[in-house]
């Protein structure tokens, strides 16, 4: 549990950033200087910066990675050595063992992920290069703003869309993993595959299973990311009456006093314009230039509305067809493989470490 959780941790920092391009890639799919990996990397870092652009969201990722990794390995190790007593073929063993421990951590990393998904979107706070509708202020901000607004179970939307995306994920991953380390172990003729050999076998793992799960991983961003405008039509009218703290002109539940009613009443339209954009989270992802409004012309992104995956999926395709469904899988790759190479090699290496440690101590 000690050395999942730290390679874990360990892996998703380093692999963060290429984690927002892909959010950005799959939350913003008509926005044009996101289409390519590059391109998109370039631009958030021009922009947006590292900490508050291609870092956005790191604080609520690493909630979710440390604890969740911890919990995923020790119920994966546990599993796997129980049914390999029981004789269970190994296959079938890893398969099923992943897809247990990725159940038993999903619910300290689901409501981490809507956190995490819905600032990498976002962007700076006020971001004046591109619109997501989204504008906290930081973690502790989102957090209060989405049980403000939208209740306590929207930090657990999509949670059945990321249980079908992480739960064939990780059983794929681990089973892919086992069996390329064992044929490594045959290969090489030793159990120790050495370090290149532990990358190795872990990035291809990790990618091939990231490829296989990237139109889950499509529908799940789009969930937890899109706008309600239903909800946003309902909660128009009390934002226009009483501003919320993050415009800072006034507090949430205030009413103006008799001495400055007049002077609220004649809020011009482009100040209450940004009062929405500000304390409102219900407005399409655009393009947005500094000096330039929103784009008009922008194509819709489909909405999600069906609880069923496949409908969701055949939604996106005859929307977008195969590049929607797929929309940041160079990303997803890239991230998943590396991810998955650093998380297991870290695995691994801390094991060893313990183990020795545990042999020293025993000893002595």
């Amino acid at each position: 549990m000690i050395a999942g959780g730290l390679g874990g941790a360990m892996g998703d920092s380093c692999m963060h950033s290429l984690d927002t391009v892909k959010t950005r890639q799959q939350g913003a799919p008509n926005v044009a200087k996101y289409k390519s990996m590059m391109q998109a990397y370039a631009n958030i870092f021009r922009e947006e910066g590292i900490r508050k652009g291609l870092y956005g969201g790191f604080v609520p990722a690493m909630w979710g990675s440390l604890p969740g990794t911890t919990i995923f390995f020790g119920t994966y190790e546990f599993t796997k050595r129980n049914m390999i007593a029981y004789g269970v073929p190994e296959t079938l063993t890893h398969l099923t063992s992943g897809f247990v421990g990725d159940l038993a951590a999903s619910c300290i990393y689901v409501p981490s992920e809507v956190l995490k998904t819905r600032l990498q979107l976002q962007g700076r706070y006020n971001n004046q290069h591109f619109h997501s509708g989204y504008n906290y202020k930081g973690t502790w901000d989102a957090i209060k703003s989405i049980i403000r607004i939208e209740s306590w179970s929207a930090l657990f939307f999509g949670y059945k869309a990321t249980l079908l995306r992480d739960l064939p994920f990780s059983a794929l991953q681990l089973a892919f993993y086992e069996k390329f380390r064992s044929t490594a172990q045959t290969i090489i003729g030793s159990r120790d595959i050495g370090n290149t050999g532990e990358l190795l076998t872990g990035a291809a793992a990790g990618g091939l299973a990231g490829v296989i799960t990237t139109p889950m991983d499509v529908i799940k961003t789009r969930i937890q990311t899109q706008l309600d405008n239903e909800m946003a039509a309902a909660e128009a009218p009390a934002i226009e009456k009483v501003l919320h703290s993050s415009s800072g002109l006034t507090q949430p539940g205030r009413t103006p006093s008799s001495s400055t009613k007049g002077s609220t009443v004649k809020v011009s339209v482009t100040r209450m314009q940004k009062i929405h954009t500000s304390a409102s989270t219900f407005k399409p992802a655009t393009n947005l230039a500094p000096s330039t409004p929103p784009p008009t012309t922008a194509k819709e992104i489909v909405k999600i509305k069906s609880d069923s995956m496949l409908q969701a999926l055949r939604t996106v395709h005859k929307a977008e067809g195969m590049n929607g469904l797929f929309a940041g899988v160079g990303p997803r790759f890239v991230w998943t493989s590396v991810q998955s190479s650093i998380m297991l090699f870290a695995y691994q290496s801390i094991l060893k470490f313990l183990d020795g440690a545990a042999e020293t101590t025993v000893v002595f």
